[in-house]
């Protein structure tokens, strides 16, 4: 596949937040550490002091893949390698994380790995004496199904229908089967759609959701050496005790970033996540409430848990994996154990951890870079005679429907649409008959003011129906836009609906190698691919 690249400016669907982070505002500038460019992961590895336990996430890394019934079957040599390297000191991760939506969801969650791929790689040509390893982090401590429960694949939602409790990572996926095979239906019977059809069925045959995810997104990604990582574990919480302990009893989190937040919005830019005063949730098997204070007592929503203080000390010495941290002390978990660089995210999750920078300088935790995941619309063979035959760049495709139709026939309209000079006439007239009855009584200025505004309005709704009435005369054409417009912005950007399954089984492997060939992270550009 070949590629082409334009600015997200020029999509219209990125905040502006974003537009400015990416851009380098220096207002934004004490809201983050490291610039996302060259000269920030410079000063970045420079600082870098990791705290991790590298030989516990080693450990725990080996055990998670040792568990799995499918992996054996597919390569993982060079995952084993990144393994080994992360003991080294000069080894950094590359993080991406997202929720374990069945058959990876949108596109966007492909979109995102390979962002971290081919940023550990950038990175490795920059710094050849270290090593960069990319990390899928699993979000298997989520519990809101209903995010994760379905996907849009061909233009059809295949939905999940299951009653599940506690976090989605646990969730047993035995009734599982009946979607499975209307997701296999869609992708027909192309020999890639065979080969996708063998790796679902085999992902989907592990003990739980974790575990099918890893298996799934280690079937696309093993060649390129990612490694996924399920933080729901003892060892791992073992190491976040501290803050685990410190952020419930005096609730630092929400004090700080709720500072934040008000200084955020001094540079225009309104808060994504909102703190709560204890940010953790409690977990066991089909459980994960929130706790909270109250009476005196630290308490487990929806539950009949509750602890004293000592009590509440006591558990989360002994068992720390039970407190599950929520959106806005995920990152920090994240960092605590990892010995990372940067962080890829889409737009808002890039805006929401620029409410964090306090809460990491507070705990002495280092900031990673932030780098926006690269964004793509893959489009057919006939995209660009479509474009060529109605006369549009790539850059208007992206334009709304209604006013790039409005700018097309206006432009190839044979006719003059726009009564400007006619209104410039009449508006001489109005002025000669304002002075003229002015002079006879000042009173009436007014009354002729008002009766100009009305013609004004007049002549405009005269404007729109000579536009509506061209429009009709070129419906063919602009019916191609609406066609265009349909098919590749129905729900906005394709990634952000569209599953990739039905590309896989259009391409195969080629799909993800051409996005690894065409995503250039830190050029912040939005790519449009093309079939050779």
């Amino acid at each position: 596949m070949k590629a082409t690249c334009i600015d997200y400016k020029d999509t219209e669907s990125f905040s502006p937040a974003v537009i400015r982070y990416i851009e380098g505002d220096p207002a934004l500038a004490p809201f983050i550490t490291y610039p996302p460019h060259k000269s920030g992961f410079q000063q970045a590895l420079s600082d870098r002091k990791v705290t991790a336990d590298r030989t516990s996430l080693v450990q725990v890394l080996k055990e998670q893949y040792s568990k799995s019934k499918k992996l054996n079957n597919q390569n993982t040599q060079r995952i084993e390698q990144n393994i080994e390297l992360l003991l080294l000191t000069n080894t950094f991760t590359v993080t991406t994380g997202h929720q374990l939506n069945i058959f990876t969801g949108p596109l966007y969650f492909i979109y995102k790995i390979v962002t971290a791929i081919n940023l550990a790689s950038d990175l490795k040509k920059q710094f050849p004496e270290k090593n960069f390893v990319p990390i899928y982090w699993m979000a298997s401590e989520d519990h809101d199904f209903a995010e994760i429960n379905h996907t849009h694949i061909g233009g059809k939602k295949i939905n999940w229908e299951q009653q599940n409790t506690g976090a989605t990572g646990r969730f047993s996926i035995e009734s599982i089967n009946a979607v499975l095979a209307e997701y296999k239906s869609v992708l027909g019977y192309s020999d890639h759609a065979k080969k996708l059809g063998i790796l679902v069925d085999d992902a989907y045959t592990e003990d739980n959701l974790a575990a099918a995810t890893r298996t799934l997104v280690n079937g696309l990604f093993a060649d390129y050496g990612l490694v996924i990582l399920n933080a729901d574990h003892h060892k791992l919480k073992k190491q976040f005790t501290s803050i685990i302990t410190r952020d419930i009893i005096e609730q630092c989190s929400f004090k700080n970033i709720e500072i934040t937040n008000l200084e955020l919005e001094k540079t225009g830019i309104e808060a994504q996540v909102n703190p709560r005063e204890i940010n953790f949730f409690y977990l066991l098997d089909n459980l994960r409430e929130r706790v909270v204070f109250e009476d005196n007592k630290y308490m487990v929503l929806n539950s009949d848990i509750k602890f004293t203080r000592e009590g509440l000390l006591e558990e989360i010495a002994a068992f720390p994996e039970r407190f599950s941290p929520n959106v806005v002390l995920r990152p920090l978990y994240q960092e605590t154990i990892l010995p990372n660089i940067a962080y890829i995210g889409g737009g808002a999750e890039i805006i929401y951890w620029l409410q964090l920078k306090r809460n990491f300088d507070f705990y002495k935790i280092d900031f990673p870079v932030l780098i926006l995941r690269n964004s793509a619309l893959v489009v057919d063979e006939k995209f660009e005679k479509k474009l060529s035959k109605l006369g549009l760049s790539i850059k208007e495709i992206f334009k709304n429907s209604n006013q790039l139709k409005k700018e097309w026939t206006l432009e190839h309209s044979e006719h003059e649409l726009k009564l400007v000079n006619e209104w410039q006439q009449l508006e001489s007239v109005f002025k000669d008959i304002k002075n003229s009855v002015s002079l006879i009584d000042p009173t009436l200025g007014p009354s002729a003011e008002a009766i100009r505004t009305r013609l004004h309005k007049a002549v405009q709704r005269l404007e729109k129906k000579l536009l509506k009435a061209e429009k009709r005369n070129h419906s063919e054409v602009l019916g191609l836009i609406d066609n265009l417009k349909e098919q590749y912005f129905s729900h906005g950007l394709q990634e952000r609906h569209e599953n990739f399954g039905l590309f896989y089984a259009k391409y195969g492997d080629e799909f993800i190698e051409s996005l690894v060939k065409a995503f250039k992270p830190l050029d912040f550009k939005f790519t449009i691919l093309y079939p050779e």
